[in-house]
């Protein structure tokens, strides 16, 4: 049996701060669920622009790296006037940097932001990244993470953010409509999801698996089982540890 998840009326939204150069991209964090959250009042998200913070006609972000090279640095200044800015009213607000050299997000992080609702501030970068010392001065301030989506390298930190904010979003309560939906994907207990099937039983000459026509639920529940461990050998053996359970 499930159960549809509910929104407790004395929660907190979730506050989420974004700073870019580029804020009209983050449109889409209004559309589907995650628009619906906003509205709903679980996920508080604003969006900042960075140039806001700049102290020139130009409204200049970046300059030529020290040492010489291709590309250009995201200035320091801007970075710290909005991140001071963003988080005077959350002293335990967390700093998240998308980076391609920053360590593997995981579920595990989407998990823990859900769990604490700490306020987070995303700081985009662009061109060649933002100076190393502001991530060294804001972690005399608050927690920092200087994060990775996978190993490529896109042309800025946007896409990864709003990945991981759809990630951390969908774990609040009354997110999903099916409040037990984020407890059986993948992930969650260090496998992959098993393959997934639908109306019609027969299409295009390919079956249904019989036992997910055959109403025994304990059955179903140790096939899927099954698959998962098939499917994550398969896809992602580094999933599986060797104190993995059968």
């Amino acid at each position: 049996m499930t159960t549809s998840s509910r929104i407790d009326p004395a929660a907190k939204p979730l506050r989420i701060h974004v700073v870019s150069i580029f804020p009209d991209y983050f449109a889409v964090l209004d559309v589907s669920l995650l628009g619906k959250a906003r509205a709903a009042g679980i996920v508080d998200v604003r969006v900042h622009d960075l140039r806001g913070w700049t102290d020139d006609v130009h409204r200049t972000v970046d300059d030529a790296p020290y040492g010489g090279g291709p590309g250009m640095v995201m200035k320091p200044e801007p970075w710290s006037r909005a991140i001071e800015a963003v988080t005077r009213d959350a002293p335990n607000a967390r700093l998240v940097i998308p980076t391609p050299s920053g360590r593997r997000f995981t579920q595990a992080d989407a998990r823990q932001w859900a769990a604490d609702r700490s306020p987070l501030v995303f700081a985009p970068a662009r061109y060649e990244g933002i100076d190393a010392r502001v991530a060294e001065w804001a972690r005399s301030r608050m927690a920092v993470d200087e994060l990775s989506i996978g190993d490529y390298v896109l042309a800025g930190g946007d896409t990864a953010v709003v990945v991981m904010i759809e990630a951390v979003a969908r774990l609040l309560p009354g997110f999903m409509g099916n409040a037990d939906s984020p407890t059986e994907e993948s992930f969650e207990a260090g496998l992959l999801e098993a393959p997934a099937y639908t109306r019609p039983a027969v299409w295009r000459g390919l079956e249904v698996p019989p036992v997910l026509l055959s109403g025994d639920h304990a059955a179903v529940a140790r096939w899927r089982h099954e698959q998962a461990r098939r499917r994550t050998a398969e896809q992602r053996p580094d999933l599986l540890g060797p104190d993995m359970p059968d």
